[in-house]
């Protein structure tokens, strides 16, 4: 066969190298000058490329669409994928979590290596943008790009989704799915910072906190609960925690944020500690009691949380008053507005309708020879490794029914 293959991000390299070891013709079409821009920045730079983990485990971490992936890591899982860069190379390494980085922390030696392989297969890579599908009677025969138009037997779609535009992920695949016929979902950012109504987050901008647990609920219903780091910005919030929550919310209205700044107390546990922090220091201010329990720059939004002015005595605290700072340490809270604009979320939600895509070979049910792998396709995990592991998964699964 041949087969053209648009997008040169993870999905599409790993979809190029695997069709053509099984003898295909391959040809990969990619807008920026070199392959894998997004791929060498994941992972804030380390490239977080799998989890080490069971397919179970897998589906649990994929809030909507996971069963349209179970043919896809029937095919490819993610010891299959460490398999395969070990074997090009590349010494890899689990970290907490189950999280897969290369031993070097450097994403671009997965880029290098993808690039070596894809020579090492004689893949034609081609520096040009796809416009739109050559159609005809229902059937793809080829891409036309800015520069040429290309003909083949088969085309898997494979251009990203449309968060990090910098990167060339600027949603232009969904046009072309659009345009073809195909449905689009909604596309909104996913593992991405939330803005918060209350100001007080800029006073604690550049503070980091670890071991905290974070609540997200709608109303009263809780979305999501886990322990772990954020970090407080200009805006809102934003770090590891924060980013795995934006993935549970669906609409914004009544969604609130909760953190537990000292998750391993109980109430009465807390109170006993601020008693003895007051008996060690009775005559000095309540803000200097505070510090004992949090950073310096949260001293002041927590005593405004409490309605206590900052140069009262230790020793003058009511119970009532100590109980009231116990209830703000262990529960934070936080109205979300809004999440951040999708240029800064980690992944795309939304894109083309899974129902419209055999879920066993990626390819379309409505054009013949069209296929479809990774951040086009309306799947979505949390942070951990598991969207490179669909974007690897569904371009192997593609590759295997050219």
């Amino acid at each position: 066969m041949k087969v053209i293959i648009i997008g040169g991000g993870a999905s599409g390299c790993f979809s190029a190298v695997h069709a053509a070891s099984l003898g295909h013709e391959v040809i990969l079409i990619e807008k920026n000058k070199n392959i894998g821009k997004k791929l060498r920045i994941t992972g804030k730079g380390r490239c977080n490329l799998t989890n080490n983990c069971d397919t179970e485990t897998l589906m649990k971490n994929i809030p909507r669409n996971s069963r349209f992936l179970y043919s896809a890591f029937a095919s490819c899982n993610p010891q299959d994928v460490m398999n395969y860069f070990e074997g090009l190379g590349v010494v890899l390494k689990t970290e907490r979590g189950n999280r897969v980085f290369p031993v070097s922390d450097q994403a671009a030696e997965i880029v290098e290596a993808l690039h070596r392989e894809l020579q090492n297969q004689h893949v034609k890579v081609i520096q040009d943008k796809a416009e739109s599908l050559v159609l005809e009677n229902q059937v793809c025969r080829g891409v036309k790009c800015e520069k040429h138009t290309y003909y083949g037997d088969r085309v898997l779609l494979a251009v990203g989704g449309a968060t990090y535009p910098a990167t060339g992920s600027e949603g232009d695949g969904y046009a072309i799915a659009q345009n073809a016929g195909h449905t689009v979902t909604e596309l909104r950012p996913s593992l991405v910072p939330l803005e918060t109504l209350e100001r007080d987050c800029a006073e604690m901008m550049g503070i980091s906190l670890k071991n905290v647990k974070l609540t997200l609920k709608q109303k009263h219903k809780i979305l999501y609960e886990e322990q772990g780091e954020m970090l407080f910005t200009h805006f809102g919030l934003s770090g590891p925690l924060v980013l795995s929550a934006s993935a549970h919310i669906g609409e914004i209205s009544g969604c609130t944020v909760h953190i537990d700044l000292k998750p391993a107390l109980t109430m009465e546990q807390l109170d006993k500690r601020l008693q003895r922090e007051i008996t060690a220091i009775p005559n000095q201010q309540v803000s200097s009691l505070c510090r004992k329990v949090v950073p310096a720059n949260m001293v002041a939004p927590l005593l405004g949380r409490c309605g206590l002015p900052p140069y009262l005595k230790n020793n003058s605290l009511t119970k009532s008053q100590r109980t009231r700072i116990c209830e703000e340490l262990k529960n934070f809270a936080f109205t979300v507005r809004n999440t951040r604009p999708m240029a800064e979320g980690i992944i795309t939600r939304g894109g083309v309708a899974c129902q419209e895509v055999n879920p066993k070979t990626m390819e379309s049910k409505i054009i013949q020879n069209l296929f479809f792998a990774g951040e086009i396709l309306d799947v979505d995990a949390y942070t951990g490794g598991f969207n490179l592991q669909i974007a690897f998964s569904t371009g192997y699964l593609a590759a295997m029914h050219f």
